[in-house]
């Protein structure tokens, strides 16, 4: 049934006729609990009061798919107000971006063009900025976006998808960078010909590049909302000795938000994704797609008087 309910959503996510309607009628059925508004102004307000509270942010300026200049251009627009928001402001909050969004599908000079005006304002207001990683056709083109950068600026990681078969040659192509990376399961629909269909094949994959990152020195940052993941982390940075500033974890807004406080409370470092705009539809279906049990709160949500 659960898997049923993931294909589902996943399928919903994907459907252009609802983007459009949601983007229409807005953050209502129980999205506003996983975006922080249609703004950057809104979501600056959710920052301040996560920094508050000794947890860090990255926020994404939600969209994707984009296939034309005129919509990269507004989405490229928000990226640069966002850094500069937070430079101005002085949140700590880094930036996450989605390289469809920026014109990736259009062309690789777009695109490259885009990235490096957003990487300079990046660097300018002293931003860290994630490359996300998007579904597997695109994971190619990503990687090599991402380590032409990487050659240009310090201040940029990506995102390894444990789910896929090809992850592990992944990070040894990347070893060489020093690259900073979100280690995730990974949330997209793949073929089986592509990804692992088994969630304990992903969960010992996972622990894998946890290890291989960990132990390469290079800085980790953990997503997940996986408890027996979190403390197979801790184990193993206590047993080989890693110092708590070469990772952290990192949760979705509007998740686990108990779990997230205990972790900073313990030391860790904890960063929540935070994401904001217009363009939710997609990014909420692959929420609940992630996590069926959270139809049940969008339906009381619904119906509560």
């Amino acid at each position: 049934m659960e898997k049923a309910m993931r294909n589902f959503f996943l399928f919903l996510s994907k459907n252009k006729y609802l983007t459009r309607s949601a983007k229409k009628y807005g953050l209502r059925f129980g999205a506003a609990r996983f975006v922080a508004g249609e703004t950057i102004e809104q979501a600056a307000a959710i920052i301040k009061e996560l920094n508050g509270k000794g947890l860090k942010v990255t926020i994404d300026y939600l969209g994707e798919f984009v296939d034309n200049q005129k919509e990269a251009r507004r989405m490229v627009d928000n990226c640069i107000e966002a850094i500069k928001i937070i430079g101005r402001e002085k949140l700590d909050s880094q930036l996450s971006l989605k390289l469809t969004s920026m014109g990736m599908d259009i062309s690789d000079d777009y695109v490259m063009s885009t990235m490096r005006e957003i990487m300079d304002a990046a660097n300018k207001n002293k931003v860290f900025v994630t490359i996300d990683m998007e579904d597997y056709v695109r994971c190619e083109k990503t990687l090599q976006i991402f380590k032409q950068l990487r050659r240009e600026y310090d201040n940029i990681g990506t995102v390894i998808q444990a789910y896929l078969f090809r992850t592990s040659k992944d990070m040894e192509e990347l070893d060489a960078y020093a690259p900073n990376l979100r280690l995730v399961k990974g949330a997209y629909k793949e073929s089986s010909e592509v990804a692992f269909p088994n969630k304990v094949d992903v969960d010992d994959n996972y622990k894998k590049i946890i290890q291989t990152h960990l132990l390469h020195g290079h800085y980790t940052a953990v997503a997940t909302h996986d408890d027996a993941i979190i403390e197979f982390t801790k184990q193993f940075v206590k047993e080989h000795n890693i110092p708590n500033d070469q990772f952290e974890f990192q949760m979705l807004y509007g998740i686990r938000s108990e779990r997230q406080l205990e972790l900073a409370q313990e030391g860790y470092t904890m960063r929540v994704y935070v994401p904001y705009g217009t363009d939710w539809y997609g990014y909420f279906m692959r929420r609940l797609a992630e996590r069926p049990a959270n139809v049940s709160f969008i339906l009381k949500g619904i119906f509560k008087k």
